[in-house]
Formats: structure tokens, sequence, C-alpha cells
């Protein structure tokens, strides 16, 4: 393990702060520099318990941030303290505004088709230098196609809302076609368009924005069994 991480469920989760990760990945994307980042909530922590080859794909990115207040509190009880929980949605919100401070490019998949629209104008309106590569829908059926386009128009950020394991396994197959900040970032692109509505400051200051989603979205409750799944196992590695 190095100073910069702390190993969780063996997975190596990147321990510093919010402002540190940014810098680091904008000093990357910067200098062309193929990076892949993991926003790992306790879902993906899980997920990757059960499933060895999506344990290889999160093992292999260059970052695993702690998106998942779940994640922090799992730390805490291995007496290994996280810094800060790093959410995928600030790192979006951030390399945005990198983006355009900067005059760099970014191409845009996953999500509905209606959502990519509303981004568009979003992302169109609110970062006028950042350039728009693609953007392309979550419901493709042809990989290559999508991958050639990418290769060809070499974004400097590729942001992608897939879900998970989707948007990772995808990234771990192509992201050789370009040295670009490559980033899974699950449900961001639904929040930035406005098709969701993000949880108030109140709610995240206290750590709290998964039952905001959750009294939001009632359907999550099964997705949000994975946080008392994530700290049993958790207790099970401070056991051992």
């Amino acid at each position: 393990m190095n100073n910069n991480t702390t190993k969780i469920l063996n997975i190596e989760f990147y321990n510093r702060s919010f402002k540190s990760f940014c810098e680091l990945i904008e000093k990357r994307t910067e200098e062309r520099e193929n990076t892949f980042v993991v926003t790992a909530n306790p879902e993906i922590a899980v997920n990757a318990q059960n499933d060895r080859k999506f344990m290889n794909i999160v093992k292999s990115a260059d970052f695993v941030v702690p998106d998942g207040i779940g994640i922090v509190k799992g730390a805490k009880m291995l007496d290994l303290p996280m810094k800060e929980r790093i959410s995928g949605y600030d790192i979006f919100l951030e390399m945005l505004k990198w983006g355009n401070q900067n005059n760099k490019s970014a191409y845009f998949v996953g999500s509905k088709p209606e959502v990519i629209i509303k981004l568009r104008n979003k992302v169109a309106e609110q970062y006028p230098n950042l350039t728009i590569l693609g953007m392309k829908d979550g419901y493709f059926k042809n990989d290559i196609k999508l991958v050639k386009s990418i290769q060809k128009s070499k974004p400097d950020m590729v942001f992608m809302a897939l879900g998970s394991p989707k948007q990772e396994e995808f990234i771990n197959k192509y992201r050789k076609v370009s040295n670009s900040l490559w980033i899974g970032l699950g449900g961001s692109f639904d929040v930035l368009s406005g098709n969701v509505k993000r949880a108030p400051k109140f709610w995240i200051k206290h750590h709290i924005e998964w039952l905001y989603r959750l009294i939001k979205q009632p359907s999550r409750i099964g997705r949000m069994m994975a946080i008392p799944k994530f700290l049993r196992l958790v207790k099970k590695q401070k056991r051992l």
C-alpha cells in the first residue's frame, strides 16, 4: 500500500483530499496521460467481491475513489481513517469547469436519449469553451462504431454514465484507443441535465444523501442493501 491509498476489501482506495485528487488528474489530463478512474461506492465494492473478473477490472484502474459515505465509514471501522468522500458527480463538475477554463474537449457516453439532449444544452450553456466531441446515449448496440469515433476525435476526457459494471468494463476494454481521462459516473448525467435532483446541501453535509435518494426513488432499496452488506464484509476483514 502506498501512502496515498487505503486498502479495504482488497481494493486500494485513493485517500487524499478531493482537491488533491482533482489537481492530480488535471495534471495527468493536461499531459495526455491515459487515466482510468473508478468512482466506487459500497455497491461496486460488494460486486467486486462476488465477481473476480470485475475485481480485476477495478484493480486495473489508475485510481479508485471513495464515492460513498459507506466507504468512509468502513475505513473508520478498520482504524484506517479516510480523508473524505470523493463523489463522482463532484469530480464531473470540477473537470467540466477545468476543461472550460483550459479549452479542453470531452466525449459523453450514457444515459437515456432524452437526457443526452438536455445534457448537451446544459454543457454548451454552462461550459461554452469546452468542446463537445461527441454525445452518445447508453442504448448503442455497436461498440466498435462508438470506439472508432472516440479514437478518431481523441478527446481530453471521456465521461461514461452507463452504470456499473458496464461502464468500467467498457473503459477497461477500450481505454487504449485514446490517451484521455476515462471515468465512470453512474447517474451524473441525469443530475446535471436536471432529470434527477441532487440532494440539498444539508443532506450531503450530514452524509445522508443516500437517504434522500431513497426517499425520492424507493425502487433503489435493493441497491441500498449493498451498504449493510459492505459493512458486514468490512467487519469480517477486521477480524482476520
